[in-house]
């Protein structure tokens, strides 16, 4: 494995967004670890922040994970699309917001809980286990309660 040559205030361990990321990971791919950033949302923060891209995150200094996360929890404010956003339209105060680590998983089963009481057909089919984005189950999905059930056949035939 190759060795990377490190100054003296590298830092192995970079918080962000109340998450401990790798320091010797690219900013954008060290970034992705973060819930709510992928790839994408990453190589746009490093645009509106002029940071190096092929920089590691252990060589950021202290000013620039703070705007890090500025941009994480503001990103609008910094000219970034809307259509961006993981939350756009929020149902509760319409605004266009983006969400990471607990806010997002938050928000998510608090999505599925009003799905649930609405009774509306993606509701009902969290409760009931089954697939909610339209996939067939005549051959997947097979499991009930966490056991496998196999093809279920009709008895063909008399012995003789």
């Amino acid at each position: 494995m190759a060795e990377t040559v490190e100054n003296e205030n590298f830092r192995h361990i970079v918080r962000i967004a109340n998450t401990d990321l790798n320091g010797q990971k690219k900013v954008v791919y060290g970034m992705r670890k973060i819930k709510g950033i992928g790839t994408n949302f990453g190589c746009a923060i490093c645009v509106v922040l002029h940071l190096d891209q092929n920089r590691r995150l252990g060589d950021l200094s202290e000013e620039e994970t703070k705007r890090i996360e500025e941009v994480i929890v503001n990103p609008s404010k910094f000219g970034l699309p809307v259509w961006m956003l993981n939350r756009r339209k929020d149902m509760e105060s319409g605004l266009d917001r983006h969400l990471v680590v607990n806010d997002l998983q938050f928000n998510q089963e608090m999505d599925v809980k009003m799905m649930k009481k609405m009774r509306s057909y993606r509701g009902i089919r969290h409760m009931l286990g089954l697939p909610v984005r339209g996939q067939r189950t005549r051959s997947n999905f097979r499991r009930n309660k966490g056991k496998v059930m196999g093809v279920k056949r009709a008895k063909t035939g008399k012995k003789q």
